[in-house]
């Protein structure tokens, strides 16, 4: 049978840098990654794409902030509903044109993906997820007082909106996802963590002012659709401990014991490695048998064992 990997592609991968932010750039670097992804189609894994959107939402929300004198404002949940939509659209026509030019019939088709979340989860009550523009100080204690927007002062660069980050619960698109592998569609899903969303009394679905990490939703997935690998696509070949110091070492293998250990120790930075290693213990945790951790280029070969750091319970 043919083994299903999920695979998680950052939103940052997107931009390359600042110089290099627009659309077309954006798809120039979609060409990329989903060459990757055509690679491991082509040697016969089926294949969940899920990918980050941090930085397309903040492009969305600072067009809604410079136009609100004369255009309604983009709420957050439709602004993931709408990167999920664009971003998926690049990846699925880069996979198309890939897989034209290796004579594979595939498609790849988007799922606009909602997530469940507890509207009692306790990130609700201390937002911590920094999304939008800076702002001065004036202007932050307006947004404070009018829209009661969480805000705080980053770093010296200004005032920022943030927003819960709640764990997710249930991917509410789950069976269709499901369908789709089955009849042979690479699926993109999932995207920017998924739009967050809440039932209220009735059972309703209800979206939330919130961002669910996208690597934390993509485990999830992993889980309910019982893939056989979670792989996590990332700036480095491998983890590492120690990391930038003298005593670095580079990582081939964790146990689930191992990795909750260094990431007590503090070896993993919440801002960079933390989450993903957060996201591959959940997947272990909950069933999942193996989890690696690779950059773009060496996803082929972490997926036959020759590289990456491979995480196992």
């Amino acid at each position: 049978m043919t083994q299903l990997a999920v695979v998680a592609v950052g939103g940052n991968s997107l931009i390359k840098d600042e110089k290099r932010k627009s659309v077309q750039d954006q798809y120039d670097a979609a060409c990329a990654s989903m060459h990757h992804i055509a690679d491991l189609i082509q040697a016969g894994w089926n294949v969940v794409v899920t990918h980050g959107n941090g930085p397309q939402v903040g492009f969305i929300l600072r067009r809604s902030e410079l136009s609100r004198h004369e255009l309604h404002e983009v709420p957050l949940d439709s602004c993931g509903a709408d990167t999920q939509g664009a971003i998926g659209y690049m990846f699925q026509k880069a996979l198309h044109n890939e897989f034209k030019t290796r004579g594979l019939s595939n498609q790849a088709v988007t799922v606009v993906t909602q997530v469940l979340v507890d509207q009692n989860d306790p990130a609700f009550q201390k937002p911590s997820k920094p999304i939008g523009s800076f702002m001065s100080e004036a202007d932050a204690r307006v947004k404070i007082e009018k829209e009661h927007w969480a805000m705080v002062e980053d770093a010296g660069r200004g005032w920022r909106r943030v927003v819960a980050s709640p764990k997710p619960q249930a991917i509410v698109e789950r069976d269709a996802i499901e369908h789709l592998i089955k009849h042979n569609f690479t699926v993109i899903a999932v995207g920017g963590g998924g739009i967050p969303v809440v039932r209220n009394e009735r059972g309703d679905l209800i979206g939330t002012e919130a961002v669910i990490d996208k690597d934390y939703a993509s485990a999830l997935l992993a889980n309910s659709i019982r893939a056989d690998v979670f792989v996590i696509s990332t700036a480095v070949e491998k983890v590492a401990i120690n990391y930038n110091k003298p005593d670095q070492q580079w990582l081939d293998r964790l146990t689930l014991a191992d990795a909750k250990r260094y990431q007590a120790e503090g070896h993993f930075h919440k801002g960079s490695m933390g989450p993903k290693i957060e996201a591959c213990i959940s997947f272990l945790e909950r069933g999942g048998q193996s989890a690696v951790i690779s950059n773009p280029e060496n996803l082929g070969r972490a997926l036959k064992g020759e590289t990456g750091t491979w995480l196992v319970p």
